[in-house]
């Protein structure tokens, strides 16, 4: 019903709009540099209009079918100062163009992010962005393909991953993060399986876009920011393009039975006015090891797994100020291992895999569905522009065999399902007050039905099957005052509902659970506010200042499956509700480009995980928390040849136990090790000492942490232990090579090493966790060798 509703209101101003139209016109051009040389592959973007494209290998472009009227053209990209020139096109007319780009290493002006709903230049958001562009995401996935590894060396703020196919632990500035693909959530709030990160592979990425600090213009789960994973364009240049790439993986040393590979084929072109884009990527990974070449456990590992993913994306133009686009994404990853773990000792020996017969169905995510039909007019009455989408997502994933005394009788494997329906329909009007404000008003509704639960393989309910519905209201007030200043306001207004059925809890293996559980529906509303304000005239210093907030449900499931209440409207599942206060600053002084900011977190009730009495299980404190930190990254740009840089990001955070307002008392504790990340620093080295060979040195360190007292108890199995998420976290560093050898204007080799040192180190999380069974090393030195061309 919703998806006919949206489609007959797209047919009404698609009739409207073109209702008695003029002659169309056509729009082309060719871009040089400032020594007369074609520019090729920059964005060129006709503002007012759906239509845009990119620039051939000669600089040429061509856009056509343009209503008469009053634009803006806007051509740049990465390392050039971007052009706009207004253009006034008649009926019929064909215009011909030639610009000149000026090169500009520095500029991050003509970087626009689409998180806030609308473009907007990078260092004129009065808010934290971070975008990893696609020379950023090609260099890292020459290292490591994973995406959560990707992230973690890439964006400052984030904690570093697992090197498991869970992101627990990773995440934004001591917080939850809502991940998304093309404004698709990923995240499963209601039964949090940290499975999001690792949701689709990056080949099909075009850019990530990271907000950071709480958010809620994508409504729930982002209290400490957001991840946006926006996919790949189609090469509008010409009719049919294609790119190949492959990779051999494995060990640098001890390589036995460590080799694997990847494949990716990409088609892409446009023909008239329909643009497509199709991909496919295969992996299959060897063993995983550690620097003394003993197998890494294989619980959750990403050793001898087989990865699929296959993407598409298909467009339109009905005129250039109609288009409609489709998007369908398909990711697979489940393991086929030949290990079975051998437990070790915590800050003595790792737990590591030996040969064994896997127990239960094979782990990882069966299947992630993501698929989306979108419909973008601009010119509408009174300039506004609209963008709604309809979408759908299906999840299911299969988590290892566990047997243990808090866990279900006899053993098993659970699943998480989750089936989420959405809609959004985003309007964006243009405001003029004088001569000297102007700006914007982005306003709009979302709608989502998440239908999640957890059953286990064996059909037995350990999490029913929850359906949530939520309809969120917003507007997002934008202006540009005397140029400069750069003011940014907005609310939404979220009206949960969650219906728990009724349902028997699981028997655990000790005896205990097997209660009776009384469903019921759980409702609530959550406003949220934000405002902002960066000035933008100085290069040298452009400051800003931003309060926002963001909520987030907590882990209902999690909750109910075991929950001592008899029923559900006994529960104190209230959502969390975080409040961000952040200043920040960017700079260009000469060669140095250097951003910095600084943030404060709070929420009046919070959802840490911490251990139950027995230390074999998290519950879920419910208690004020703070959270503050900061971040800073600096680049270097000594010449076309030579780049250095680095970042920094720090954070901490406690829980206020006896609600007192007072974060300093004998009874507040801080934030476990799965919230909380250590100091985080990178730095790099990029040189290009010839045309055709481009080097880039990686330096990771990640710090210390030690909050947690040791367990005290007379049974020495407890004693001198510590709790889930407080073990202390020691330091250590690595380095990564990327590398690139273009051999000729198609083929380019590639190489990356990972840990190319062959350190000896564990991750924080193996460390925070406290456990036997996750005391598991890191990835000795590991290679990928491969070539890619263009055809």
């Amino acid at each position: 019903m919703k998806v006919r509703c949206l489609l007959s209101l797209i047919f009404l101003l698609i009739s409207f709009s073109t209702f008695a139209q003029s002659p169309l016109s056509t729009l082309a051009g060719v871009v040089k540099d400032e020594n007369g040389q074609p520019v090729a592959y920059v964005p060129v973007a006709l503002e007012g209009s759906v239509l845009g494209t990119t620039t051939d290998t000669e600089g040429n472009f061509e856009l056509k079918q343009i209503k008469s009227g009053r634009y803006f053209l806007r051509v740049g990209g990465i390392g050039y100062s971007p052009v706009r020139m207004e253009i006034n096109l008649g009926a019929g007319e064909e215009r011909s163009l030639e610009l000149t780009l000026k090169e500009n290493g520095r500029a991050l002006d003509e970087v626009v992010v689409s998180a806030g709903r609308t473009p907007e230049a990078l260092d004129e958001t009065p808010a934290s962005v971070h975008v990893i562009d696609q020379q950023t995401l090609r260099n890292q996935i020459k290292i490591n393909p994973n995406i959560a590894a990707v992230l973690a060396t890439s964006v400052p703020g984030l904690a570093l991953n697992s090197n498991t196919t869970s992101n627990v632990g990773q995440t934004l500035r001591g917080r939850n993060v809502l991940v998304m693909v093309d404004g698709i959530p990923q995240s499963t709030p209601l039964r949090a399986g940290s499975r999001d990160i690792r949701s689709i592979d990056p080949e099909a990425i075009e850019r990530v876009e990271v907000v950071k600090g709480a958010t809620a213009i994508y409504g729930n789960g982002a209290d400490g920011g957001l991840i946006n994973y926006i996919t790949k364009k189609p090469d509008a240049t010409k009719p049919f393009s294609a790119y190949t790439s492959i990779a051999n993986t494995g060990m640098l040393v001890h390589r036995n039975n460590t080799m694997g590979g990847r494949i990716t084929q990409q088609f892409s072109g446009k023909i008239k006015q329909f643009d497509y884009l199709t991909s496919g990527t295969y992996e299959q990974t060897g063993v995983y090891k550690d620097a003394e070449g003993k197998v890494l456990s294989p619980v959750y590992g990403l050793g001898e797994t087989q990865m699929y993913n296959g993407f598409f994306k298909g467009g339109y133009n009905i005129t250039s100020n109609h288009r409609v686009e489709g998007m369908y994404n398909f990711f697979g990853s489940q393991q086929a291992s030949h290990y079975v773990e051998k437990i070790g000792k915590y800050n003595q020996f790792p737990t590591i895999g030996v040969l064994g017969e896997r127990k239960g169905a094979p782990e990882g995510t069966k299947y992630n569905h993501n698929a989306q039909l979108k419909y973008i007019a601009s010119n509408l009455i009174g300039n506004t522009s609209l963008e709604a989408s309809v979408y759908t997502q299906r999840f299911s994933t299969i988590y290892g065999w566990t047997f243990s005394p808090t866990s279900f009788a006899g053993g098993g494997q659970s699943t998480i399902k989750s089936d989420k329906n959405g809609a959004r329909f985003n309007f964006n009007s243009p405001l003029m007050f004088g001569n000297h404000v102007e700006g914007n008003v982005i306003y709009g509704a979302d709608y989502l039905n998440d239908v999640t639960s957890q059953p286990l393989v064996d059909g037995r309910t350990w999490v029913p099957e929850m359906d949530l519905k939520n309809i969120a209201p917003y507007a997002q007030l934008q202006l540009n005052v005397y140029e400069d200043f750069i003011f940014k306001a907005g609310y939404r207004f979220d009206n949960v509902k969650v219906d728990v059925p009724s349902f028997t809890q699981v028997k655990n293996e000790n005896g205990s659970g097997g209660k009776f559980i009384n469903g019921g529906t759980i409702k609530f509303d959550a406003s949220t506010f934000n405002v902002g304000l960066r000035y933008a005239g100085l290069e040298y210093f452009k400051p800003f200042v931003s309060y926002s907030q963001g909520f987030s449900i907590i882990d209902i499931g999690r909750y109910v499956r075991g929950a001592t209440e008899d029923y559900v409207a006994k529960m104190d599942i209230k959502p969390v509700v975080v409040n961000n206060y952040e200043a920040g600053f960017h700079s260009k002084l000469g060669i140095v480009s250097f951003s910095g900011a600084y943030f404060i977190s709070t929420s009046q009730l919070g959802a840490n995980l911490v251990a139950n009495a027995e230390n074999t299980a998290y519950q879920i404190q419910r208690a004020p928390e703070h959270v503050e930190g900061f971040e800073a990254v600096a680049d270097v740009f000594l010449s076309k040849k030579f780049q250095i840089g680095a970042s920094i990001a720090k954070s901490e955070g406690k829980a206020d136990l006896n609600n007192n307002n007072n974060f300093e008392d004998e009874k507040d504790v801080y934030l476990t090790g799965t919230r909380i990340a250590p100091l985080k620093i990178t730095a790099y080295v990029t040189a290009k000492p010839t045309e055709k060979l481009f080097l880039n040195l990686q330096w990771l360190y990640s710090g210390a942490r030690d909050r947690f007292e040791p367990i005290v108890s007379t049974d020495p199995k407890k004693n001198g232990t510590y709790g889930i998420g407080e073990g202390p976290v020691q330091a250590f560093d690595i380095f990564n090579l990327s590398a690139a050898y273009q051999v000729t204007e198609k083929l380019s080799l590639n190489l990356g090493v990972e840990n190319m040192l062959n350190k000896k180190y564990y991750l924080p999380i193996a460390y925070a966790y406290g456990r036997d069974a996750d005391y598991i090393r890191a990835n000795g030195a590991r290679y990928q060798l491969g070539a890619s061309f263009k055809w």
